[in-house]
């Protein structure tokens, strides 16, 4: 997996001597793994499953449909009715029929749910900063710029 070739490689400094080489595929899926398991740490300590945690940050943004929150989470509308469940039993989010439309749904968040919310995402911001922070100034902006236009250029939605 380990390609060494100039335009594949990426070059990963320690904080002692140690100096690796890893191409970039590599370095995603640890990047991305390692952010997982924050994400995990974080939504324990919310008291939320990772699943709920991402529920209450797309709700964040506003009413969503059932059906948009289905695709937003790539499973079928009858599988989110679980997820949608526990989080009304928790008190976290309500479902609510649309206004000239009898058959559609919409989500949103309650007031608890809004206040888990903002402060799941205030703790994740604050773990993902800290993980940037033994970059210097001008390496975390070109990481900043560079993944916003790989998540610009692949369309990544709101979701």
């Amino acid at each position: 997996m380990n390609n060494t070739g100039p335009d594949t490689t990426l070059e990963v400094r320690g904080t002692g001597a140690v100096h690796a080489q890893m191409d970039a595929a590599t370095g995603l899926v640890l990047l991305s793994g390692l952010i997982q398991a924050v994400y995990q740490r974080v939504s324990e300590r919310h008291d939320l499953t990772p699943v709920q945690a991402r529920l209450l940050c797309v709700l964040l943004n506003g009413p969503r449909g059932m059906a948009e929150l289905a695709g937003c989470f790539g499973v079928e509308k009858a599988a989110l009715t679980g997820l949608m469940n526990r989080a009304e039993r928790r008190g976290l989010a309500l479902r609510s029929s649309v206004p000239g439309d009898r058959r559609a749904i919409q989500v949103t968040l309650t007031d608890e749910g809004r206040q888990a919310a903002v402060a799941f995402h205030t703790e994740m911001r604050a773990e993902m900063d800290r993980l940037l922070l033994p970059l210097a100034d001008e390496d975390r902006e070109r990481f900043r710029s560079t993944m916003a236009a790989i998540v610009t250029r692949c369309g990544a939605g709101p979701c």
